[in-house]
């Protein structure tokens, strides 16, 4: 038992021993450490001390932001700008006279903007882009009668004064104006035929209703004729894209007899066209007007 204390007490101060100096060596290791250390630890911009790491790399993923997808200040900014202009354009539409002054333009484009400013700036994009043309003080409204009237101008100015077009295109306004007059006297010679049957109708179903028959009899037979009469105006707006009417009707039955008389005659409506277009600055009209 003593022997067993003894080997114990041995054991226990060796490791004490041990414990101690392995201590020592720690601290006097330690030591230079901390002192190289413990600046930076202290220093209040920890990541400008630490050369080589980044906190931002070791930080948690930042959640990633849904943004709206949605218009700019520069986008609205131009939609709105394109707003104005078609209105002040629908507007400027509305006037029936061909030119204005330019102090009657600036008003109308700022009235329609609102701002007198955004009113000047639409009004110079206007002028700039064609849709109108500033002269001076006048402000026309259809620049393609103006360049129309241009190009008339600049193909007389160009012809020559003893040019054979021009014969050509008096033979051809001749034979033209034989054919309106003859297709008119056609298409009127059928208006009469068409007065004529509605009145021998009119005489008929008079005739049946209070001489002949009855009228119990004649009351769905002139129902049905009026309805006949409905369903021919229906089919000839059909056809023609035309409102059924006396005048409707005229214009096309004398168009559809020019074309058949150009036809047999041989016309050049196209030469015609271009010779008219050439030497005048109007275009004349492709029908008679009704009489």
């Amino acid at each position: 038992m003593a022997l067993r204390r003894a080997i114990t007490k041995r054991l226990i101060d060796t490791y004490r021993s041990s414990g101690t100096q392995q201590h020592s060596k720690f601290r006097q290791f330690s030591s230079p450490v901390t002192k190289i250390v413990r600046p930076y630890m202290t220093s209040p911009n920890l990541t400008d001390q630490i050369v080589g790491i980044r906190i931002e790399s070791v930080s948690p993923p930042r959640r990633k932001e849904t943004a709206v997808k949605g218009l700019s200040v520069t986008e609205t900014k131009k939609l709105l700008r394109i707003y104005q202009t078609e209105k002040v354009k629908a507007k400027l539409r509305e006037i029936t006279k061909s030119s204005v002054s330019y102090w009657e333009f600036i008003q109308i484009c700022c009235e329609s903007c609102g701002n007198d400013e955004q009113g000047s700036q639409i009004a110079n994009a206007l002028d700039h882009s064609g849709c109108v043309v500033v002269l001076g003080d006048i402000v026309f409204l259809h620049p393609h009668q103006i360049a129309k009237s241009m190009e008339a101008m600049i193909n007389q100015a160009s012809a020559i004064p003893n040019d054979p077009r021009k014969e050509e295109l008096v033979k051809l306004e001749d034979t033209k104006k034989f054919i309106d007059i003859k297709a008119k006297r056609i298409v009127k010679t059928e208006l009469y035929c068409g007065l004529g049957f509605l009145a021998v109708q009119t005489i008929g179903l008079m005739r049946l209703t209070f001489w002949e028959l009855s009228w119990d009899v004649m009351e769905p037979i002139c129902f049905f004729v009026t309805s006949l009469h409905f369903l021919l105006g229906y089919f000839f707006f059909l056809r023609t894209s035309t409102e059924p009417s006396f005048e409707g009707f005229f214009r096309q039955r004398f168009k559809t007899k020019q074309k058949k008389l150009m036809e047999m005659h041989r016309f050049d409506f196209v030469r015609y066209t271009e010779l008219n277009s050439l030497f005048r600055p109007l275009p004349c009209k492709s029908y008679a007007p009704p009489v």
